[in-house]
């Protein structure tokens, strides 16, 4: 089925209704209250190191200068080394934790 779009389309949606008894209903017998977020928030520790990483992470620079300037300088003078093995380890350990 196809419908050619102009701008005109007319609304052709067909809502199934609701019997009255299969309706949800809503509990009134007592009024909603807040709830205190202290008592019912527990972190593990998996999420409480991930909370202190990200604060530790925030605050550090995204850009180590002191390494940056060792690698500008290793490079001009020609003693940068690099070491395809441990590129190529790298990347299949970085492939294996993307496939799972």
């Amino acid at each position: 089925m196809s419908q050619k779009i102009d701008g005109n389309l007319q609304a052709t949606a067909h809502l199934r209704s609701i019997a009255p008894g299969n309706k949800p209903s809503v509990s009134t017998d007592s009024p909603a209250r807040p709830v205190d977020a202290a008592a019912s928030v527990k972190l593990t520790g998996e999420a409480t190191s991930l909370q202190a990483l990200q604060r530790e992470l925030s605050t550090a620079p995204a850009i180590d200068a002191n390494r940056v300037q060792a690698v500008r300088e290793s490079l001009q003078n020609g003693t940068y080394k690099i070491n395809p093995d441990a590129i190529a380890s790298r990347m299949l350990e970085l492939d294996q934790q993307l496939q799972g």
